[in-house]
């Protein structure tokens, strides 16, 4: 396993690995609809992540994008088809991570925190706006900032990488 899940117990670690297909699936079904451009640019985002990433995250987007597809497939199969039944169990597992980030060194939470955040983002700009690209809806501005997981400061005198503008490059 990575460093970054040191000390945590196996159900932490599976919701760690799960976040990001989770965070896909809720951002891409906000409005209803889970299409294969938001799946496709989830998939874009995981590539460039496995190999442009902060150093405190080295070794999770590899693990993660192992099994994204595969893992997507599997939460969309098995959620509820109803929005808000679907959109409630997701942000309910979420919010799971701050049970987690409190186990997990300050640095290493803060990153898990702005990746998972700025994953988002992306998610919802990947359907809307001119050309299809560029605009968050009104249902995907309502999690787009993963309210139901506490946000985390980066610790005082953290320097290290972020994910700023990473995923333009094509």
């Amino acid at each position: 396993m990575i460093p970054q899940f040191a000390g945590l117990n196996d159900t932490e670690k599976k919701l760690l690995i799960d976040a990001i297909p989770m965070i896909t699936a809720l951002i891409a079904g906000a409005d209803g609809n889970i299409d294969s451009e938001e799946k496709e640019w989830a998939a874009k985002i995981m590539k460039i992540r496995g190999y442009q990433h902060p150093p405190a995250l080295e070794g999770y987007y590899a693990l993660v994008g192992t099994e994204f597809s595969t893992r997507l497939d599997q939460l969309i199969n098995t959620l509820p088809t109803g929005t808000e039944e679907r959109n409630k169990m997701i942000s309910d597992e979420l919010a799971q991570l701050n049970d987690i980030f409190p186990k997990m060194d300050p640095l290493h939470a803060a990153f898990f925190y702005q990746s998972f955040v700025t994953f988002a983002e992306h998610v919802a700009k990947a359907s809307g706006g001119f050309l299809g690209f560029g605009a968050i809806s009104r249902e995907e501005g309502k999690y787009v900032d993963l309210p139901m997981v506490n946000k985390i400061e980066m610790p005082e005198g953290a320097e290290g990488d972020s994910f700023e503008d990473e995923e333009t490059e094509d």
